[in-house]
């Protein structure tokens, strides 16, 4: 796919940075801290689209279906890293959020020159998936022509899957392919071109949005807590007792127990420890409310009256 670089705005030369060569930390720090404040500005200029993507995801997860995210170079590893934290944060199984990048799994530690040239590859890529209509495909590329993310995406769109299109330039051919499409306008790099770093910031800004949000709205959050957390290490059975301590006001000792007849789920031990039930109740009080915490909870008060 021919075409000029010189009209992408992620492409051309930031003329606050002209002299960066020759400018102290200091100035060098300042500079990039002033230029990274525009990522703000940018994201909060298109949360509307935001807010429909992100709608778009919760209801495709919702209904069984699975979210991938595809990009080549950083943005692939963005989507791969956004992916890797949902298990662990949200408990949710790897499948359910998943990171595919141009060039395959090694292409995350070193570049593979050539593979974002590829759409047959992106295509590829996602059929190796079984990719149905009920997932979604958020095609992410800071300059929005990669041909490895158009191929997928074109793919995706061919077989009714839903698709997002997240890039920093404007009217794209990415854009052109998807059907919801956020341009997050971050303006020249400090380093021309280097789309790591603004563009970078904010796409995975909206990634984190992507994901946390489609998570609260499936009942994984509490209050602002991570009650859906999967304790698999010291510091994160110290957070999950201190969050059930918070959320119940109960002591130590009481909620370590609760935690331990749940073999470290803070879901149900907080429905033990507000409605004041079993664990087996509790479980199933859970499982009525389809994972909403505080529905489990007024279920099991009312039911015990």
């Amino acid at each position: 796919m021919e075409l000029d670089l010189s009209k992408l705005i992620t492409e051309q030369i930031n003329e606050n940075s002209k002299g960066i060569d020759q400018m102290s930390t200091q100035q060098i720090v300042q500079l990039m801290n002033n230029e990274d404040q525009k990522v703000i500005e940018a994201i909060q200029a298109v949360i509307p689209s935001i807010v429909k993507a992100t709608d778009e995801i919760y209801y495709a997860l919702q209904k069984g279906g699975r979210l991938f995210y595809i990009g080549a170079g950083t943005s692939g590893r963005l989507g791969i890293l956004d992916a890797a934290e949902c298990p662990p944060t949200f408990y949710t199984t790897p499948e359910m959020v998943q990171g595919i990048i141009a060039g395959g799994n090694q292409a995350v530690f070193v570049a593979v020159e050539g593979a974002e040239d590829n759409p047959e590859a992106g295509k590829k890529d996602l059929e190796e998936k079984e990719l149905t209509p009920t997932d979604i495909v958020v095609g992410i590329a800071a300059s929005g022509r990669t041909p490895y993310v158009i191929g997928a995406l074109e793919y995706a769109r061919s077989i009714g899957t839903a698709t997002i299109g997240l890039t920093c330039n404007k009217d794209t051919p990415i854009s052109k392919v998807v059907d919801h499409s956020i341009e997050v306008i971050v303006g020249p790099e400090v380093l021309t071109g280097s789309t790591r770093l603004k563009a970078a910031t904010a796409h995975k800004m909206v990634l984190n949005m992507f994901t946390t949000i489609s998570m609260i709205k499936m009942g994984k959050v509490y209050e602002n807590l991570m009650i859906d957390l999967q304790p698999t290490n010291s510091k994160l059975v110290e957070r999950a007792r201190t969050m059930l301590m918070a959320i119940t006001g109960k002591t130590f000792e009481e909620a370590k127990k609760a935690l331990e007849e749940t073999n470290l789920k803070v879901k149900p031990a907080i429905v033990m420890l507000e409605a004041e039930v079993s664990c087996e109740e509790a479980f199933v009080y859970i499982d009525r409310a389809n994972g909403f915490v505080r529905e489990a909870i007024q279920l099991a008060r009312q039911e015990k009256r």
